[in-house]
């Protein structure tokens, strides 16, 4: 069902090759998955397109430039001051100080939150999801985290993730609000652009 033909479709600025990648990685893992409906693969090909900016981002872009916004998005850095400090470290180690002591990461110090940052189409993030999921997909994520943030591992993750947080049968009953909650987190940031993305992949892959 996703083919190289209806995934440059959805994606028209991806390169042949980008897309031969991506296809194939996506297709194998599917067939895995309870993604078997033209309707579910529709909600989650409107997903992923929005976290991986088109297929296009293979990990989380750290690379802050506003300390207002760095300081808005995470409650862990502490001031405009602070931002800017952080910022001048680069994304290593706003991802570090970010991401510390939270979804099963060590502390600052650790290098937790810059190893295990949002990686793969689903931008899975944390040690302990890398570990839970690479469970799952039988690969070891906790001692290789550059596996997520390759086609055919973050594929796999993809769909062993939605099936997971039960969001198929949300997309039998299209409920986008729920599959986006489930995947992006209560702040259910891009809401538009994913419905947006998901009407789309629903004129591609009709049902």
């Amino acid at each position: 069902m996703i083919t190289i033909e209806k995934l440059r479709q959805f994606s028209p600025l991806m390169g042949l090759d980008r897309a031969a990648t991506h296809a194939t990685a996506l297709e194998e893992a599917r067939q895995k998955s309870t993604v078997n409906t033209p309707r579910r693969l529709a909600h989650l090909m409107g997903q992923l397109f929005v976290e991986s900016a088109g297929f296009t981002v293979m990990e989380e872009n750290l690379n802050y430039k506003n300390p207002e916004r760095l300081d808005a998005v995470f409650s862990a850095v502490k001031g405009t001051a602070d931002a800017k400090a952080l910022i001048a470290k680069g994304p290593q180690a706003i991802a570090n100080r970010v991401y510390a002591n939270r979804l099963g990461n060590g502390d600052e110090a650790s290098g937790d939150g810059w190893r295990y940052r949002g990686s793969g189409y689903i931008q899975l993030t944390g040690r302990g999801n890398y570990r839970r999921f690479g469970t799952v997909v039988k690969m070891d994520l906790e001692n290789n985290p550059e596996l997520a943030r390759q086609p055919a591992g973050a594929a796999q993750l993809a769909f062993a993730y939605w099936d997971a947080t039960a969001c198929s049968p949300l997309a039998d009953a299209g409920d986008l609000e729920g599959i986006t909650m489930n995947i992006n987190g209560a702040a259910m940031q891009g809401l538009a652009e994913r419905r947006e993305a998901t009407l789309r992949a629903m004129d591609i892959w009709p049902g």
